[in-house]
């Protein structure tokens, strides 16, 4: 079951070589400037929000407000199959456009705003936040690699301890190119099983964000590629720690023991941001705020500076 949304809408905007667009939005909770929302960007990229929703526990049980919305291309914004392939088109910079649009249609500059981002919500926040934009306090970088080639070394390593079966058959589809095969699919799903997703029965919400990816997965196969093991697309280079220096807020780094985004590209992030946590969930792998939901909503929540998760904390430690 979703989170009630107080507010709930969609954002009309002038795309570029794209026309008019809309991009979908719920806000939980009611934002003040003394009660600063936290923007939710999710994964994929093209995952749409369902599978973020858990982290309603952050209003309900801390009183944060929270603004959750679907980018460009999937979820309930306005899709673009038309588009599929065309890497001028999805680029990081059409995202940050879409985010600064988001938080200037709700006013957030002056009264101020947090960020949390999660996988490529997080590779989209890192690169956004280095460009300082004015209104943001905190930033929240979850599960998010900074860099696709050392997120593929880490990849690299954790394939290598599959099963011999798993691992020829992940061999062989990008040997031949065919990532469409049962085997494929099989395969990759042990794969998602240990780095994904470590819960036995994956929740509904979860199950959504998946469904609506292969249904349309046209910002995904654009911009990453066929599956989490083969990037294809135009982030196979991408590398946001190298403007990381000029993030000027205190930032949050998450990731968990067995995440597909292992340490190795997580520790960009941590030796440039100036002012940086971070932490791992030990039993947890990309989906912490699914696998360990209360630690990971109590670590954010005091990271954002709520006097109740501050408390829980102090009595935990």
């Amino acid at each position: 079951m979703g989170p009630k949304f107080s507010r709930e809408g969609t954002i009309d905007r002038d795309v570029p070589h794209a026309g008019q667009c809309s991009t979908w939005y719920g806000v939980v909770g009611t934002p003040s400037p003394t009660n600063p929302p936290l923007i939710l960007a999710h994964g994929g990229p093209g995952a749409g929000h369902s599978y973020l929703v858990y982290l309603s526990y952050l209003h309900t049980h801390y009183g944060i407000p929270l603004i959750f919305y679907d980018q460009l291309g999937c979820g309930r914004s306005t899709h673009l199959p038309h588009k599929a392939g065309d890497e001028s088109f999805w680029t990081v910079d059409l995202f940050i456009s879409e985010l600064d649009d988001l938080i200037d249609f709700f006013e957030l500059r002056d009264s101020g705003f947090y960020f949390y981002g999660q996988s490529w919500g997080g590779m989209l926040g890192g690169a956004w936040a280095s460009r300082r934009p004015l209104g943001l306090r905190k930033l929240v970088l979850a599960d998010a690699p900074a860099s696709v080639p050392l997120m593929g070394i880490g990849v690299q390593g954790l394939v290598a301890q599959l099963p011999e079966g798993v691992r020829k058959a992940l061999e062989e589809a990008d040997r031949e190119g065919d990532w469409e095969s049962d085997e494929y699919k099989e395969a990759c799903m042990v794969f998602y099983k240990r780095h994904v997703c470590r819960l036995e029965e994956w929740p509904e919400c979860l199950e959504i964000s998946l469904r609506e990816l292969e249904e349309d997965p046209t910002v995904y196969g654009t911009m990453y590629g066929p599956s989490e093991l083969t990037v294809t697309g135009n982030l196979k280079e991408w590398e946001g720690f190298s403007q990381a220096h000029k993030i000027d807020v205190e930032t949050l780094l998450i990731n968990g023991r067995y995440d597909e985004v292992q340490d190795i590209s997580v520790a960009p992030w941590f030796h440039a941001i100036p002012k940086v946590k971070w932490i791992q969930l030990e039993k947890s792998s990309h989906m912490g705020h699914l696998e360990q939901p209360e630690r990971y909503m109590r670590v954010i929540a005091a990271f954002l500076g709520s006097e109740k998760a501050l408390q829980e904390v102090a009595h935990a430690a």
